[in-house]
């Protein structure tokens, strides 16, 4: 049994997904482009969406340098950066 769009006609011949143009690659190469070309064409289902952080509550902000006293270090002291 075959699905539907499988089908091939007595003329026509089927041609294969991959063409190796040199080199001898072993059957265990052969299977790692196959996955890294097939996992390289997937499809990724939606998921929760990242990066819903605004930019006062993104914990990112955490990480900065510490504050440093001088001229216009009022401005850095509760402005998101």
């Amino acid at each position: 049994m075959s699905e539907e769009g499988n089908e091939t006609t007595e003329g026509e011949a089927r041609r294969p997904h991959l063409r190796v143009v040199r080199g001898r690659p072993d059957d265990h190469e052969l299977a790692a482009l196959t996955v890294a070309l097939s996992g390289a064409g997937a499809r990724e289902e939606p998921g929760p969406a990242r990066g819903g952080w605004s930019r006062w509550a993104d914990p990112a902000a955490r990480l900065r340098r510490p504050l440093r006293p001088g001229p216009g270090a009022w401005r850095a002291s509760a402005r998101p950066q």
